[in-house]
C-alpha cells in the first residue's frame, strides 16, 4: 500500500528531525516555516501558508510560539492593516547558523544517492500536486 509507506516514511523523517531539533529549541513545523523565512525574508502571513501548506488556524499558533521565543516578529502591513507580516528577529537570524548542519545529518542519515534524492522529491511533488487538484 503506497499510502502507508509515505505515512510510515513521513513519521520516520520527522523523527529523524527531532533530536537536531529538540536542541534548537524548534518543533518540525516550526522548523519549516523558519527554513521559509530564512529562504525568503519577511513574508506575508498569508504567503507563508500557501508555501507551507498551512491553515491560519494552525499557522498564527505556531507563529505566535515563534514570537514568544523571540525568533520572528508580526506586523501589520502599512497599506493594509488586514495583511500581517512575518519577519525574523536577530535572534532568529542568528538561529540560521545554528540550524545549518540539519539537512545534512538527515541526509547522511538516509540511504539515498544524491540522484535518489532528486527523483524521490520530484515524485513526491507530482504525488502532490495531483492529489491537491483532485480534492
Amino acid at each position: 500500500m503506497v499510502c502507508f509507506q509515505l505515512y510510515a516514511a513521513s513519521r520516520a523523517m520527522t523523527g529523524l528531525y527531532r533530536p537536531a531539533l529538540d536542541a534548537l529549541g524548534l518543533t518540525y513545523p516550526q522548523y519549516l516555516a523558519m527554513r521559509v523565512l530564512w529562504q525568503r525574508g519577511d513574508i506575508t502571513v498569508r504567503d507563508l501558508g500557501t508555501i507551507l501548506d498551512l491553515d491560519s488556524g494552525t499557522l498564527s499558533p505556531l507563529l505566535k510560539r515563534l514570537e514568544t521565543q523571540g525568533l520572528v516578529r508580526r506586523e501589520r502591513g502599512t497599506t493594509d492593516e488586514r495583511t500581517v507580516i512575518v519577519g525574523l528577529t536577530d535572534r532568529g537570524t542568528a538561529l540560521r547558523d545554528q540550524a545549518a548542519h540539519v539537512p545534512e545529518r538527515i541526509a547522511c542519515a538516509v540511504d539515498l544517492t544524491d540522484d535518489e534524492f532528486a527523483q524521490l522529491h520530484h515524485l513526491l511533488g507530482k504525488v502532490r500536486a495531483s492529489v491537491t487538484t483532485t480534492i
